[in-house]
């Protein structure tokens, strides 16, 4: 953020520009990307969650919504798992 970013994700990019500030020389980022691993790093993602997630909403949901909303489970016969007709005899 000091950096003038908005948020404090580290990319590529990111750190592309500031080791080129340091070293004063232009890096492509498949050579950040290289250097990075050679010291141990390796690709994080932020989990995608919504601030405003409420679980304890989420369970009371899954336990009492779901069961009447989820459509019932089919009990047919046997099925075939082709979408073509078995070898007739």
């Amino acid at each position: 953020m000091a950096r003038g970013w908005a948020d404090e994700r580290w990319t590529l990019s990111r750190v592309r520009v500031l080791l080129g500030d340091q070293l004063g020389m232009p890096l492509s980022i498949r050579g950040v990307w290289e250097l990075l691993r050679r010291q141990g790093w390796s690709c994080q993602r932020p989990a995608p969650r919504a601030v405003e997630r409420d679980d304890a909403a989420v369970v009371g949901w899954v336990k009492e919504s779901w069961p009447r909303a989820k459509p019932p489970r089919r009990r047919s016969g046997h099925v075939w798992s082709s979408r073509t007709r078995p070898l007739s005899r």
